[in-house]
């Protein structure tokens, strides 16, 4: 997804407007993700990609290769 780095580097707005981008890329890789499912929360990331691991079948490992490749 992002980089601490980056997203230090980066505002609230811009995270949100990149994060939008990625959701709706992963919505039309995996047409059984909901908003629900890729809704972002501050302080919530990990739990997040835990609940898409689960849904998708994959590994954490699997997840960031598909993530970054977006």
């Amino acid at each position: 997804m992002f980089s601490r780095s980056n997203l230090k580097k980066m505002n609230s707005k811009e995270v949100k407007g990149n994060w939008k981008v990625q959701k709706g890329k992963l919505k039309q890789k995996f047409s059984t993700l909901t908003d629900n499912d890729l809704m972002f929360e501050e302080g919530k990331k990990e739990e997040m990609l835990g609940k898409l691991q689960i849904k998708l079948g994959k590994t954490k490992e699997e997840l960031q290769k598909i993530l970054n490749s977006l």
